[in-house]
């Protein structure tokens, strides 16, 4: 039996080329911009306007040499502008929020930063691919977690107390007058902090399996003054006491767990009469064909190497991957007890669910 090869539209292979260029280069630049963010250098650009590769090195006190290079890679690639005629390069008031402010929500450093782990972690996860094994939260590499910390908490920072927590239905009074709290699968503590922060009169518990995590939280914590508040513990996701909180958030965990329906029917438990449950997860249509953008192609390419492996590590090995969507979210919680589900709020990132019993 032969088969013919289809022809080539020659205009189609050109616009792949240039496509596949552009994320090969973008692959590449990334290594730069890890570079630029750990030395100083998109700062020191953005706080000092159009400069020679000799007055950044200067202002950072890196060498010329190196500098002169890193410049021509970020001109390249259109992160800066460069002004042949005075030989300065320029960091465009757009692209500071991205890059040179580390608070903002838009900054990409962590998203670049995110490219460590994971080239680290393929070969094991090409092996899972031919096994069919879960690789769990805690085999990955170490730079893994603080990067994901990264990743998500500006985004915390910009919505959870001044958006997400007032679309919730008189949980917000409840923690200006003093609510028991639960964030399970917390990482590093960030949105606990944040939490135990804006209300100081509620107590805050963090629940995550992660050992290393559970440290780095308790001692953000005990920097912040809030140990009297705040506990951290190391706990899976079911194990949580009955009858305890006014509040259970999940942010950005539940596709991980091999288990969630298991997971929210032991946070049903936890929860003490008109208490609710907050489920944050990334923004996801529920048809493959609504997420086929820019947005979903990072979250598609970090559940392939981080969400789903986890998912397939736990029993029963749902894994759900990062982009299940609301109808899939919602049926997990019915399958967990919860009679009303609804979507409270979103942002091009995150919807945020609410569920009661």
């Amino acid at each position: 039996m032969t088969t013919t090869t289809p022809p080539i539209d020659q205009a189609k292979l050109e616009a792949a080329i240039g496509r596949f260029l552009g994320d090969a280069g973008a692959m590449m630049t990334a290594v730069g911009v890890l570079t630029g963010d750990k030395l100083g250098l998109y700062k020191a650009l953005a706080d000092g306007g159009p400069q020679t590769s000799t007055q950044l090195a200067e202002r950072t006190q890196t060498h010329e040499r190196y500098i002169r290079e890193w410049l021509a890679t970020q001109a390249a690639a259109g992160y800066v502008t460069y002004d042949p005629a005075t030989e300065r390069f320029e960091l465009p008031a757009e692209h500071v929020p991205l890059l040179a402010d580390e608070r903002n929500e838009l900054n990409m450093c962590g998203i670049f930063a995110m490219g460590q782990p994971l080239f680290a972690d393929e070969p094991r996860i090409a092996e899972a691919f031919k096994s069919g094994r879960g690789v769990g939260w805690h085999e990955h590499d170490p730079r893994l977690y603080g990067v994901t910390d990264r990743i998500f908490r500006n985004g915390y920072a910009a919505h959870l107390v001044a958006d997400w927590l007032p679309a919730l239905n008189g949980i917000e009074a409840k923690l200006r007058t003093g609510a028991t709290v639960a964030d399970v699968g917390c990482g590093y503590g960030s949105s606990t902090i944040l939490m135990a922060k804006a209300y100081p009169m509620s107590t805050f518990v963090g629940y995550d399996y992660h050992e290393p995590s559970i440290a780095a939280a308790r001692e953000a914590a005990r920097r912040e003054g809030l140990a009297d508040r705040v506990r951290f513990e190391i706990a899976s996701a079911n194990s949580m006491p009955a009858g305890q909180f006014d509040l259970i958030c999940y942010f950005d965990c539940v596709h991980d767990m091999g288990d969630p329906v298991g997971a929210l029917a032991s946070g049903r438990e936890s929860l003490k009469n008109n208490g609710a449950i907050m489920i944050v997860e990334p923004y996801a249509g529920d048809a493959l064909e609504q997420n086929l953008t820019p947005i979903g192609r990072i979250f598609y390419a970090a559940s392939t190497m981080l969400c789903t492996p986890s998912g397939l590590a736990q029993g029963p090995g749902l894994a759900l991957g990062a982009q299940a969507g609301e109808a899939r979210t919602g049926e997990i919680a019915r399958r967990a007890g919860f009679s009303d589900f609804r979507r409270a709020a979103e942002t091009p990132f995150n919807i945020v669910y609410e569920a009661r019993p």
